[in-house]
């Protein structure tokens, strides 16, 4: 039977969108069929699907997600009464619910509804259903007295129509609040109650909707920049040195069109980062000279300036009326509602209560919500070398607003700040170093020359070295500063990973440094080895990427079954490929007889059960596959490309594997969420660190250099 779960309320403002997502990203992780189902609905685009639609791709059509709209149901209920209504909609639901293992139900939102006691009608649904409700209570600018009633009036009324509460949880409390509100309801309800605090950031109106609900005109900016938010709002008149002081980070603001000394002023304040705006918006219908935007537009690339017709006072009164919301076009706002959300829901134990079917397949979005949570439940730290380039920087505000892992970033620290100024990215704690002006330098010199002194390496000349970002990185890693590292956005792989052969080193139990890619197909994720770094291994070589590879997917929640690629399978071929594929085989069955082999065998017969049947029958590798190990680099490459583009494969790689502790390899073509996941599996591969001596003493109390906030 279908499970479903009822995400409801007791009156509007309660941010339950960020509720929604949140299971949503719950559900997601446990089975790869959710379905969505939203009762009633109001005209009009529906923010929440559209924005669950295209974050978790789902291809239920969207006229099944809605049961009916506002008008007609209140029409239906008026003339033929409650049970009627409901019935349709418990029809409606059972034809979404027979389609998905579980269903989202998104409940009736209390705004302009026309219905007669909408938290009896959730109730029923809910009951009607067979799903569990989470109810959740809107806490804002709310006494803590207030909001502990509230909520637990609002289980009380649930409980009492006959619904199983999952949880209940209050939303959008005061941050000062959040604990203690915490601490006494666990103590005066039966079922978890999850409180979180109020975002700012969450119901600041981003710069395009704010453009859009003032009908304004854009002047400049790009799309990153329409994408900030807006946190606060300046209104500027006074002379530039007291505006200066007034301006705070994330603000938008909003002047007389003809005062181009404070457009000019403010823009060149957040190209300092002191601090970084939002945009401007221009009164009256005035706009700046030609002369006057140019020179704005190199101050702060990409930073909007919007222009209105009205005057500064009508102009306010819309602004200060507009609330931001989570919708397709705002990703980055989903991405710090769902940080806020896991940071403070026990998501194990939700998704525990919730007892959803678990799903036989790992299929690529589960891969990624695996490696997420696997990396936030043991933060570690992971150092970013190519700290000024966009992308690096979009993933890594992606990170630290979903709590993924600690950051520090390389680079020249005024520029890194200024590049994350025009891109609207708030660092926040994240750790920015320089290397060529770092405290650090002289240590990490010393340190490279020891271990390069066989080669005839100098101080003079390792201080010269370690002044290279990768470098650099590699010897905070080396040195328990950070955890893990992640280049090659822009670096090649040798510039990424020849510092670790020479720093970190292989482990002990490993004979080389080897690769893997996870490739997420369509409904699975295999693991491709050894595709980046070594061009021709011997049998022995093969034998050890074969073991390392199967505890790395291990690792990441794949369950090896590991195929030995060739031309030819089972004894139908021979010669000298083959004969080492053949070796490393055997190798890999003596050394580790637990684990499950097959080889040779060609590809088809390792992926395609009814290749199996006919080549391989009976085996238990054959045609289930999990772990493909090629044998040679050539194969390797040229076969997880190929993939890659004509299967429409997302690779997550390649993933370092024998170094004692990890640096990770991205391509010069990666996306932000290639950076995000190679980041998480870097953090993960920190987590069970080879035991080694510690960080030495003369680098532990030497300072980092912390940004401010962004």
């Amino acid at each position: 039977m279908t499970r479903s779960v009822y995400v409801t309320g007791i009156d509007r403002g309660d941010g339950r969108q960020v509720v929604e997502l949140g299971v949503m990203e719950l559900l997601t992780r446990q089975v790869d069929r959710v379905g969505v189902f939203r009762p009633l609905v109001h005209e009009g685009p529906d923010r929440l699907f559209e924005l669950l639609r295209s974050r978790y791709r789902l291809t239920q059509d969207p006229a099944s997600v809605y049961g009916m709209d506002y008008h007609e149901a209140t029409a239906l209920q008026a003339e033929q009464g409650t049970d009627e209504l409901v019935s349709v909609l418990v029809d409606r639901f059972h034809q979404v619910a027979r389609d998905y293992d579980v269903v989202l139900v998104l409940g009736t939102d209390f705004a302009d509804t026309q219905l007669p006691d909408e938290l009896s009608l959730n109730a029923r649904l809910a009951n009607e259903f067979g799903a569990s409700v989470i109810p959740v209570v809107g806490g804002r600018k709310q006494s803590p007295e207030s909001v502990r009633a509230e909520t637990r009036n609002a289980y009380r009324a649930y409980e009492g129509l006959g619904c199983d509460v999952l949880a209940m949880v209050t939303n959008r409390v005061a941050r000062e609040d959040r604990d203690e509100i915490a601490e006494r309801l666990a103590s005066r309800l039966p079922v978890p109650c999850y409180v979180l605090p109020d975002e700012p950031a969450l119901s600041a109106p981003t710069v395009a909707q704010i453009a859009h609900a003032l009908d304004a005109r854009v002047i400049l900016g790009d799309d990153s920049g329409l994408a900030r938010d807006a946190l606060d709002f300046v209104f500027g008149g006074a002379m530039l040195p007291n505006l200066l002081t007034a301006l705070t980070p994330g603000c938008l603001v909003v002047t007389p069109g003809d005062r181009a000394d404070l457009v000019v002023g403010t823009l060149a304040a957040h190209s300092a980062g002191t601090p970084p705006i939002a945009g401007v918006l221009l009164t009256l219908d005035e706009v700046p000279s030609d002369e006057v935007l140019t020179l704005a537009a190199r101050l702060a690339p990409g930073t909007p300036v919007l222009s209105v017709p009205g005057n500064s006072f009508p102009t306010a009164a819309a602004l200060f009326s507009l609330e931001g919301k989570l919708n397709a076009a705002t990703p980055r706002k989903a991405e710090t509602a769902l940080g806020v959300f896991e940071r403070h829901v026990d998501t194990a134990g939700l998704l525990s209560r919730v007892s959803t079917p678990s799903s036989d397949r790992l299929t690529p979005m589960m891969f990624e919500h695996k490696l997420l949570e696997q990396a936030r439940s043991d933060r570690r730290r992971v150092v970013l070398p190519e700290g000024t380039e966009p992308r690096v920087l979009h993933a890594a505000e992606v990170l630290l607003r979903r709590g993924v892992c600690d950051l520090t970033l390389l680079g020249p620290v005024d520029q890194i700040r200024k590049q994350a100024a025009d891109l609207g990215i708030d660092l926040g704690e994240c750790a920015l170093i320089d290397p060529a002006t770092s405290e650090l330098r002289d240590a990490f010199a010393e340190r490279y020359a020891r271990l390069r002194a066989h080669k005839g390496v100098t101080v003079e000349l390792a201080y010269d070295v370690v002044g290279d970002v990768n470098y650099f990185g590699t010897l905070m890693v080396q040195e328990g500063l950070a955890d893990g590292m992640v280049s090659g956005s822009v670096h090649s792989t040798a510039a990424t990973i020849r510092p670790a052969f020479e720093i970190i080193k292989t482990r002990p139990d490993a004979d080389i440094v080897s690769s893997v890619f996870f490739m997420c197909l369509a409904d699975k994720v295999l693991v491709y080895g050894d595709c980046a770094v070594n061009p021709d291994p011997n049998a022995e070589q093969l034998a050890d990427i074969a073991i390392q590879a199967a505890a790395t997917a291990e690792r990441f929640g794949v369950e090896p079954r590991i195929a030995m690629l060739s031309y030819s399978t089972g004894t139908s071929g021979s010669g000298a490929d083959v004969d080492k594929v053949r070796e490393a085989t055997d190798l890999v069955r003596a050394r580790r007889p637990d684990l499950r082999i097959e080889g040779p065998i060609q590809y088809d017969a390792a992926v395609e059960p009814s290749v199996a049947a006919t080549k391989l029958p009976g085996s238990e590798v054959a045609g289930q596959a999990s772990v493909l190990i090629f044998p040679d680099l050539n194969t390797g490459n040229n076969t997880y490309k190929a993939v890659q583009r004509s299967a429409g494969a997302i690779a997550v790689g390649p993933v370092l594997q024998g170094l004692r502790k990890p640096v990770n390899d991205l391509s010069r073509g990666a996306l932000v969420q290639d950076i995000v996941n190679t980041v998480a599996i870097t953090a993960i591969q920190a987590q069970t660190p080879e035991p080694l001596p510690g960080l030495s003493a003369d680098l532990a109390d030497l300072p980092s250099e912390k940004a401010t906030a962004q």
